[in-house]
């Protein structure tokens, strides 16, 4: 908004320049996403708390998590708010990068809404069945899918395609109703990847701030012609505008993890994870950075093969050996990936702080990998 405002003045005052730059127009995403967080965070705290929207803790977890019953939820409610809004604030409007990418927030935090929702107010104990909720991450997977097969962001680019890491300039096709499947695959993935890792007090947020960064500078670099050809990755027009987007999240995430570090005054719940997963997934997706953000997000991949390992395992051995069988001889001792740790005798933050350090180190790695061509 402010974008369309005040950029058109800069004919008349060298100041207003300053909004046709995506750096300066990020950073002020950053900010104004950490301060509506941090003014807004407490009132939201204060009504999730009013209202008793308070966490439910299966009775099967940690012992230690038993203290966190009752803790407001459905925090993610503040970060829908200041990322969007300072988006608005800060984007350029016109851009479909950041209009798919608010959608995608919206859309996704809807059904973690509304599974949170049923799952807390209602006191229903399932929330929104799986099934459901399944359905309403795969419709938004397949139109997202459709609309850039039909309408493609960069149509310099192969539409049915994504960038592969270490390789310079290349391409990896797909035949147009499969990659309909692999969007679908990338967005039900994060999204669901980053919800398995919300477990842990500033677990999942903390993380959302790393990934949010690195990609941040992706969607700068793939969105400038010097910098892409520079890279050898191709350049994506209007591909920087995702930078104003990818701080807003950042920043988001950083007033969010104010309230929700150890120990957590309010816990984002589905809607908040649903959200920033798909997010990040819409942003990779958009970037043609899909595997980029499964090594800058390996420790969300982690935490969600952990749960898919343990799952098939435990239904292999209990098809085979039975029940007793299938319990004494889990893959982990508690899947997610962090309540492991937590189970060999790591305090929750050590967990936390020790996965942020994964966390920095893939982000790196992703980073890196624009050089090793």
């Amino acid at each position: 908004m402010l974008y369309h405002l005040l950029a058109p003045f800069a004919k008349r005052h060298i100041l207003f320049n300053l909004f046709n730059y995506i750096t300066f127009r990020a950073a002020g995403a950053t900010l104004t996403a950490l301060l509506v967080a941090l003014v807004f965070g407490p009132r939201i705290i204060d009504a999730l708390r009013r209202y008793k929207v308070g966490q439910v803790i299966r009775a099967e977890g940690p012992a230690s998590h038993q203290g966190k019953r009752g803790t407001p939820t459905m925090g993610g409610l503040i970060i829908i708010l200041a990322c969007v809004s300072a988006t608005l604030l800060w984007a350029r409007l016109d851009s479909r990068y950041v209009v798919l990418a608010v959608v995608a927030t919206l859309w996704m935090g809807a059904i973690g809404f509304l599974d949170d929702y049923l799952k807390i107010v209602r006191a229903e104990s399932r929330g929104l069945i799986a099934r459901w909720k399944l359905a309403g991450q795969v419709s938004f997977g397949v139109a997202l899918g459709v609309f850039l097969l039909v309408w493609p962001l960069a149509p310099n680019l192969h539409a049915a395609s994504t960038q592969v890491p270490l390789f310079k300039y290349y391409l990896l096709p797909f035949w147009p109703p499969l990659y309909v499947l692999f969007v679908t695959f990338v967005l039900t993935g994060s999204s669901n990847a980053v919800n398995l890792t919300d477990g842990l007090d500033g677990l999942a947020s903390g993380l959302t701030a790393i990934t949010a960064g690195a990609f941040a500078i992706f969607a700068y670099l793939f969105g400038r012609f010097d910098a892409a050809r520079y890279l050898g990755v191709y350049f994506l027009p209007g591909a920087g505008e995702l930078t104003v987007f990818c701080g807003a999240l950042l920043g988001a995430a950083l007033g969010f993890l104010w309230f929700n570090a150890h120990p957590a005054q309010v816990f984002m719940g589905d809607t908040g994870a649903l959200a920033i997963g798909g997010a990040l997934g819409t942003v990779a997706i958009m970037l043609k950075a899909e595997f980029l953000l499964l090594i800058a997000g390996a420790v969300f991949a982690a935490e969600a093969l952990s749960v898919l390992i343990q799952t098939s395992a435990y239904r292999w051995r209990k098809k085979k050996h039975g029940k007793e069988y299938a319990d004494a001889h889990r893959v982990f001792r508690m899947a997610p990936l962090h309540h492991h740790f937590e189970k060999l005798g790591w305090a929750e933050p050590q967990v936390v702080v020790r996965f942020y350090i994964l966390g920095v180190l893939c982000a790196a790695v992703a980073l890196a990998t624009l050089k090793v061509r």
